[in-house]
């Protein structure tokens, strides 16, 4: 069973909470947008904007993947965005995760803010799709890495 450990470094234990999921099953592109978009917002400005992502009221705005994306009229500041439901489904149970601690902990709820967002490509799960005349082709799932720090402010 490996061990891992969070890529941020040098917090103060007494005034942070962290959550991560390891090994999920979601796209690491999509993720590293909306854990970029999330960082620096307060908690309860984070989870209300995941919400509206799940809606589809707000866009998350794609900066690095957005070839052939559409424009959002939502964006400021910049044009291309999409709607990660499902990324935004498993960020807002990891930031629910991480409020949970940060109560454990005695940290005051109101006054968190998320300081570190990360997402890293996890392991390649190789399967094989099976076509017609005995064929097949490859069919791999790269699986993703995502941690939260709140910190209170």
């Amino acid at each position: 069973m490996p061990r891992f450990k969070y890529s941020v470094i040098g917090l103060d234990p007494d005034k942070t909470a962290l959550a991560s999921a390891r090994e999920v099953s979601m796209s690491h592109k999509h993720a590293r947008e909306v854990c970029n978009t999330i960082k620096g917002m307060m908690l309860d400005d984070a989870k209300q904007y995941l919400e509206d992502v799940i809606a589809m009221k707000r866009s998350v705005p794609f900066k690095r993947h957005h070839k052939k994306g559409g424009h959002r009229s939502d964006l400021i500041g910049w044009d291309v965005g999409r709607y990660p439901v499902k990324v935004s489904k498993i960020m807002l149970d990891l930031l629910e995760s991480a409020e949970k601690n940060a109560e454990f902990k005695g940290l005051e709820v109101d006054k968190l803010q998320v300081i570190h967002a990360a997402a890293q490509k996890g392991r390649l799960t190789k399967r094989m799709f099976y076509r017609a005349f005995r064929s097949s082709s490859a069919k791999n799932d790269v699986l993703t890495h995502v941690e939260i720090a709140l910190e209170e402010r």
